[in-house]
């Protein structure tokens, strides 16, 4: 055996160790790990002072499946409903710009129970260094737990869409992919897309992404591998890549771009409404109740 075959031996196997933090790197860790690129850092513009002063919404705990609370800001629909948005902060947290999105998704909706769902464990970031730190701190077993912890609290029938930015759009894919067939879609802003076939064949919904053309990190290439592993396993989805910048959409980003925004705001709440709507037409037994009752009405 030749020296050169050796260290190739030596080299996959190295691989193959389960410490191998490159071997067993996710798409959640892949984009934590932006936090150390002064960059990435620099990218982000420290939010404008701003106080959600609406009068929808209140925060909430609930307890996880390990025993330990867990926080979110939640909307309910005006009439009762069994459809929820989970939204997913940005780095800085479950802040009040966060709060204000989910009030207009809210809004927008209707009939939709809004849930801003916090992965920080109350801690909300002032400063980009306090961001960067809060995010590495994110354990995907926690994140995890939080996210069970929420779909116990909406309820066995819950329909449930996913959105989120940044690090939160990361968490939009990973959220729908635990949550099963409760997952009627999926919306991501410029998150880490998961790229891990074996994973993504568990998807049960589709998937909106939106991306941008000069973002260094979630590039166009990155994209294009995710739309190449989704066509592989046969899901649906829909990308679109705008002409800006990484955050370009983010709510806190005092240089975000409103014309983008405004157009990504409108496709989600178009796909999320198409998402939610007619669900108890997929349910035979209650269609057929539903269309006898409309029979009853119009012979009286």
């Amino acid at each position: 055996m030749t020296r050169k075959v050796l260290l190739f031996i030596l080299l996959g196997l190295w691989w193959l160790q389960p410490d191998n933090v490159w071997a067993q790197q996710t798409c959640c860790s892949r984009f934590v790990a932006f936090s150390t690129d002064k960059e990435f850092v620099k990218a982000h513009e420290t939010p404008l002072p701003y106080q959600y002063t609406g009068a929808a919404g209140k925060a909430i705990t609930f307890i996880t499946l390990d025993g330990k609370k867990a926080n979110a800001f939640l909307i309910k629909s005006a009439q009762e409903s069994d459809k929820f948005l989970f939204i997913f902060h940005e780095w800085w947290g479950l802040n009040d710009y966060v709060k204000n999105e989910a009030a207009w998704y809210a809004q927008s909706l209707k009939d939709v129970n809004v849930m801003a769902i916090d992965l920080y464990d109350g801690n909300i970031a002032a400063t980009r260094e306090e961001a960067a730190a809060y995010m590495q701190t994110v354990k995907p077993e926690r994140a995890q737990k939080i996210i069970e912890g929420a779909m116990a609290y909406a309820g066995k029938k819950a329909k449930i869409v996913t959105l989120g930015w940044c690090f939160g759009g990361t968490w939009s894919l990973q959220a729908a992919l635990q949550l099963g067939k409760k997952a009627k879609g999926c919306v991501m802003y410029y998150g880490m897309p998961e790229t891990d076939t074996q994973k993504l064949k568990k998807l049960h919904c589709s998937v909106l992404g939106f991306f941008a053309a000069q973002d260094q990190w979630i590039t166009p290439a990155v994209v294009h591998e995710f739309e190449a592993k989704m066509d592989s396993v046969g899901k649906k989805y829909k990308t679109k890549i705008y002409e800006a910048d990484h955050a370009f959409a983010n709510p806190s980003n005092p240089h975000y771009n409103k014309v983008f925004t405004d157009e990504c705001r409108k496709q989600s709440v178009a796909y999320i409404t198409s998402k939610l709507k007619n669900l108890l037409e997929k349910n035979p037994q209650k269609a057929k109740a539903k269309k006898a009752a409309k029979s009853n009405t119009a012979t009286m």
